[in-house]
């Protein structure tokens, strides 16, 4: 257990509450976010039964350069953010929920961490969606994550021309996943940029209503 910067931040929880939920979402912030806004968008697809939690980043964030900088550049943020990811799945085990159940969600720099936290711990999970963002290093070479995440529902969507994520990177996520045996869904949209759209939020909506049906 170390003691990174981000260690000592508030979990911020919604949705049902933990101790009656059957299902978790773990939403992981943008830089320059915070824990409470990424659990806005998490409402927006909530269904009952779905606790919502959400880490915060100190200073709102997780690391400071891009996600394409030498891992040792975003250090201690980036394994301090990884292990917050993984509290806040060990918080929805521990209060009972199948961790099949429990999927983890990011956008941008989130979706960097929940990204690498799924395919370094890899799992069954409930799913991992990953909008605008994907794996951290300088290089990555998807035939080097080793394990297996049983089918996992992986969503990866991101626009063609994101100012801060490579196409190249995003399709290296995928093709990791898919290595993974995630059950991988990529969508790229055109001219998009920086953000999330209708069509990501409605494909959320229908995984997590997986997690409860």
């Amino acid at each position: 257990m170390s003691d990174g910067p981000h260690q000592d931040q508030q979990l911020v929880t919604a949705g049902t509450p933990l101790d009656e939920a059957t299902a978790a979402m773990v939403l992981v912030h943008g830089r320059g976010a915070t824990a409470r806004s990424i659990v806005q968008m998490g409402q927006e697809v909530h269904r009952d039964g779905v606790a919502l939690l959400a880490p915060q980043a100190a200073r709102n964030t997780w690391y400071p350069n891009s996600f394409l900088s030498p891992v040792e550049q975003n250090e201690p943020g980036r394994t301090s953010g990884l292990q917050a990811v993984g509290d806040a799945v060990d918080r929805a085990v521990e209060a009972g929920i199948d961790r099949e159940r429990v999927l983890l969600l990011g956008f941008s720099q989130g979706a960097c961490l929940a990204s690498e936290y799924v395919a370094r711990n890899p799992r069954r999970y409930g799913g991992l969606v990953a909008l605008s963002g994907g794996l951290i290093g300088e290089t990555v070479d998807p035939a080097s994550y080793e394990g297996d995440v049983e089918r996992t529902p992986v969503f990866v969507g991101c626009s063609d021309v994101d100012p801060h994520i490579p196409l190249e990177r995003v399709e290296a996520t995928a093709e990791a996943f898919e290595l993974l045996n995630g059950d991988v869904d990529k969508r790229i949209y055109e001219g998009m940029g920086h953000g999330v759209n209708e069509d990501e939020l409605d494909a959320v909506g229908d995984l997590v209503a997986g997690l409860v049906e």
